[in-house]
């Protein structure tokens, strides 16, 4: 938080006009007095500076200002999700076309995608597919998404993550 008026208390201090220009070292009692005849207030901007650098300014009006730029930050803010794709090895071509239009649209709206393929029983030892599997799933999302991370087993799930290409 900003120190404002009479809660500066430097001997001397840089004191910065309201429209920006150098007015100079003063005391502060002295720029206490043209800040009340401008009908402005004294606002500390740089307390470390040596002197400590005070701006003349309408305080109110700043952080009003101040609070519009920070929600309006927000409200442009997007928190980017990760959806998830899973699959089985026997997956059909029509099944896994669903599923692939499913993860561009996400990619799209500007989310990573994780897909992933489920092994159960005897389809652990086969491993080999499901690589396949991801590794063409990959291929077919490859002009909107970049690979981030290549296909892991982890116990009974082998997965990939997508990301949306930035440069366009």
């Amino acid at each position: 938080m900003h120190e404002l008026n009479e809660d500066i208390h430097d001997k001397e201090i840089r004191l910065i006009g309201s429209d920006g220009e150098q007015m100079g070292i003063v005391s502060s009692e002295e720029a206490l007095k043209i800040a009340d005849a401008q009908g402005l207030d004294l606002v500390k901007i740089s307390p470390q500076a040596n002197p400590p650098v005070c701006k003349l300014m309408n305080y109110g009006k700043f952080r009003f200002e101040q609070s519009k730029r920070e929600k309006e930050a927000r409200k442009n803010q997007r928190v980017v999700e990760v959806k998830e794709i899973r699959m089985s090895p026997g997956i059909d071509i029509g099944d896994f076309n669903t599923k692939l239009k499913n993860a561009q649209k996400f990619i799209a709206d500007g989310n990573r995608v994780k897909v992933s393929v489920r092994f159960r029983g005897r389809e652990m030892a086969h491993t080999d597919i499901g690589r396949a599997l991801l590794d063409k799933f990959a291929e077919q999302c490859a002009e909107t998404a970049s690979l981030d991370k290549g296909a892991k087993l982890e116990g009974r799930m082998m997965s990939i993550f997508l990301s949306p290409k930035t440069g366009k």
